[in-house]
């Protein structure tokens, strides 16, 4: 039961960063503008009225974009798996934070 759960919090990191990045990049294509690469923050310091976006929306992309790697592979950690490492917390912060982003880029009327 335990590594059921843990392997949800893991999927459900993965389908909301894979959101969250595809939001960020359908903001950059609403204003004909290219988009490149993973790093949804980075992605956001680049787009180019990137003062119109507010600093808590980018310190939780740098929250998400840390669990990129760890969260897709095996071996992201020392030992274990992704699933050992989980929690029901971070999943709902994660939600949180995702949810933030994919509203700005939904409502940004810049």
């Amino acid at each position: 039961m335990r590594f059921e759960r843990a392997e949800r919090f893991k999927r459900a990191y993965l389908k909301l960063d894979e959101r969250q990045r595809q939001a960020v990049k359908a903001l950059f294509q609403r204003h004909h503008l290219d988009a490149w690469g993973h790093t949804v923050s980075i992605l956001l310091s680049n787009f180019p009225a990137k003062e119109t976006i507010p600093a808590n929306l980018l310190t939780g992309a740098k929250i998400l974009d840390k669990h990129y790697i760890p969260a897709r592979y095996p071996n992201g950690f020392e030992v274990g798996a992704p699933t050992d490492f989980y929690t029901a917390e971070e999943a709902d912060l994660a939600i949180r934070i995702a949810g933030e982003i994919i509203d700005f880029c939904k409502n940004y009327r810049g």
